[in-house]
């Protein structure tokens, strides 16, 4: 038996037991009713593959419907019954931090919403009912009741308490409950979503040593909803807003705000000493990103004067912290301006 090394560090953490410990528990849930358990009050059920070869649990469950999440490993014999009414839905993703499953979240939601409405009874699985089918269940709990993602996933635990999606997939459950309404609009204008892509992005280019492909850009021009502008102190001429700012700080250890001061001091950082503006990228910028550079200078683009740089493999703040990417303005080059509130 294996499992993906994060989640079994992550399920040691919660369970304060041994990875041995953690994985007895898992064969147990395997030999328990097939491995499959039922989501509190709802006809949504969870599993390892295992469960296929079950037809009586099947049965007794009344599954109608099947969720197959993972990449090109399902017996299709065991699923042809459900596949030929179109009942079975097959995701093919791996238990990698570099998947996008949240782009699947509409499409699994509808799935398993309409089964259920027309009283069926739907199983989600993955190779063992831990990360991928937990996210696409926790998914469907954060549509169906409103709640946030760690609520969906604490639901997932009471009845299965090995659920523990990857780190990846819990960012894409918060991006996905925090922006709710937004997403099931449509997921390409939710902001967050657009930044993670752009970080994931970047990580995957930083890591084969080249630059990365942009396709989102923030705006320049004021159009509401900013609290702060940067502007060319040369011309004065606006070249970001507040929306786009990235908080280096968060690169620090991720602890409670009143302790924050005390770790960021014994780490050595000064934020007195911080002469950046960290942004992600600005459409004005994108003539010099597209260059296909992995660092290079940021001119105004009105006047030429330079304003920052980037660097795609990082750089060190005077204050401290390494920010990667690193995309800066220098506080030297622009003013901070904030807009004159209208009575």
């Amino acid at each position: 038996m294996t499992l993906h090394g994060a989640n079994l560090k992550d399920l040691e953490l919660k369970t304060g037991a041994s990875a041995g410990d953690v994985l007895e528990k898992i064969r147990s849930f395997r030999e328990k009713n097939g491995g499959m358990d039922k989501i509190a009050d709802t006809r949504l059920y969870i599993s390892g593959m295992f469960v296929l070869r079950r037809t009586d649990l099947l049965e007794a469950a009344n599954i109608t419907h099947i969720v197959s999440v993972l990449r090109g490993r399902v017996d299709k014999t065991l699923v042809e019954q459900y596949a030929k009414n179109g009942r079975h839905l097959h995701i093919e993703v791996d238990d990698d931090e570099d998947e996008n499953l949240i782009e699947y979240f509409q499409t699994t939601n509808a799935f398993i919403d309409k089964a259920i409405q027309e009283g069926g009874s739907v199983l989600v699985h993955c190779a063992m009912g831990i990360s991928r089918s937990a996210t696409i269940c926790a998914a469907y709990l954060i549509y169906k009741k409103q709640i946030p993602a760690e609520t969906a996933i604490d639901i997932l635990r009471n009845s299965r308490p090995i659920v523990c999606p990857n780190l990846a997939f819990r960012k894409q459950l918060d991006i996905y409950a925090d922006n709710l309404d937004q997403a099931m609009r449509n997921l390409d204008d939710v902001p967050e979503y657009q930044r993670y892509l752009y970080r994931r992005e970047v990580e995957m280019s930083r890591l084969a040593h080249k630059a990365p492909t942009i396709n989102h850009y923030g705006e320049d021009e004021t159009s509401g909803g900013s609290d702060m502008e940067l502007k060319c102190r040369k011309c004065r001429r606006t070249l970001a807003l507040s929306k786009s700012f990235v908080d280096h700080y968060a690169a620090s250890p991720p602890v409670t705000s009143s302790s924050r001061d005390r770790i960021l001091n014994m780490v050595g950082v000064n934020k007195n000493n911080c002469q950046h503006h960290f942004l992600d990228p600005v459409v004005w910028m994108k003539p010099e990103l597209e260059k296909g550079e992995m660092e290079g200078k940021l001119e105004c683009p009105k006047c030429s004067s330079k304003v920052g740089s980037y660097a795609w493999h990082g750089m060190k703040c005077n204050c401290g912290i390494w920010v990667t990417p690193a995309i800066s303005l220098a506080k030297s080059k622009v003013d901070e301006s904030r807009p004159r509130s209208t009575l």
